[in-house]
């Protein structure tokens, strides 16, 4: 089976710093093969038949806490969950020079419709919409500052998520696409 594992908080600022043929390495040893990284933000594409995807996260936390030292949070979606949410992303949302569109990569115990609720959303501004598995979010760059989700940060809730810009999630499909064949 070939997953999609989401590493929360490395290599930002300066903070967590994980070299990435590092980090590759580490998840081979832990006995993932076909193992690829993408970009330094912690997103890694591997297959494993030896674990359940439930076992995989706690795993691999540890591992990256043994080869590191750093205690980091894991997200880990099969090759099905992820190409679901990276579908869900409407075609016309972009990061670029005009939008900023997000995909939020919630945690399970965040994972229901409900997670909207604990969002500050401007109807006028912000384009939200929850899909098993994440919050997808998108805004015009010239009301970034303006818009209600900016209001997650320093929330119990952006504990439970991993963002990733909707950029990353299609080249990571992509990746995912081809190492299917």
């Amino acid at each position: 089976m070939m997953y999609v594992a989401l590493l929360r908080g490395i290599n930002v600022g300066g903070k967590n710093k994980v070299d990435m043929k590092q980090l590759k390495q580490a998840f081979e040893e832990a006995g993932m093969s076909s193992v690829l990284t993408y970009i330094n933000s912690g997103n890694i594409l591997f297959a494993d038949s030896s674990h359940s995807k439930v076992q995989l996260a706690p795993l691999l936390e540890q591992v990256i806490y043994s080869h590191f030292d750093l205690q980091i949070k894991v997200l880990v979606y099969d090759e099905n969950e992820f190409r679901k949410i990276a579908e869900s992303v409407p075609e016309d949302w972009s990061n670029d020079q005009q939008k900023k569109s997000d995909v939020l990569f919630l945690w399970e115990d965040v994972d229901k419709e409900t997670v909207l609720d604990q969002l500050t959303v401007k109807p006028e501004i912000d384009r939200v919409q929850y899909v098993p598995g994440a919050i997808l979010w998108s805004v015009d760059k010239d009301k970034v500052t303006r818009s209600g989700l900016l209001k997650i940060v320093g929330s119990g809730l952006y504990q439970r998520v991993t963002v990733r810009n909707v950029n990353t999630v299609r080249k990571i499909l992509g990746l995912l696409q081809k190492m299917e064949h």
